[in-house]
């Protein structure tokens, strides 16, 4: 069976969402490999970005959507990761972020994860989509109230541990 493998482009005012890039690798090892991904399990050894960049790749494969390579629209370079985030572990589909430290504090995360939540929602006709935040990931809960998210449960992860799930509100504000 042949699956039709396209990964849309999102655009906003600033950004492009686009397909991550090989020339995207070494922002994405910086990343893995400094005290900024703890939020997402890291920090990770820089062997492992290649793997892992392939995989955000590989999702859109597997279960038609996923994350995207977050990239300045004007110069392309790369701000981080944002997109659908549903690995097989994971008790539902999130909307997850990973920003550069080159994006830090310019509203870089939240212009995307708008845009993802719109998407989910307008073009993919979701009826719900969360985040699942560490407890002490500061940057991420202060995102997720500025989107409107509400906390709702928690799920355990068997090697990140206690997660808060905080839910996306809809169009028009309802979470």
């Amino acid at each position: 069976m042949s699956v039709d493998f396209r990964i849309p482009e999102l655009e906003t005012e600033r950004l492009r969402l686009r397909l991550p890039r090989m020339d995207d690798l070494p922002a994405h090892e910086d990343f893995r490999a400094s005290p900024r991904s703890k939020g997402v399990g890291g920090p990770f050894d820089r062997p492992s970005s290649f793997a892992h960049l392939s995989g955000i790749i590989g999702q859109w494969q597997l279960r038609g959507y996923g994350r995207w390579m977050v990239a300045d629209k004007v110069t392309d370079e790369p701000f981080g990761v944002v997109g659908i985030y549903h690995p097989a572990d994971w008790p539902e589909p999130e909307i997850g972020w990973s920003i550069y430290a080159n994006a830090e504090g310019r509203g870089i995360a939240h212009e995307a994860a708008l845009a993802t939540r719109d998407y989910v929602y307008d073009t993919l006709g979701w009826d719900r989509i969360v985040s699942l935040i560490m407890a002490d990931n500061d940057r991420s809960i202060r995102l997720a109230h500025r989107m409107g998210c509400t906390k709702t449960t928690a799920f355990v992860h068997p090697e990140l541990g206690h997660l808060d799930i905080w839910v996306h509100a809809k169009p028009g504000g309802t979470a």
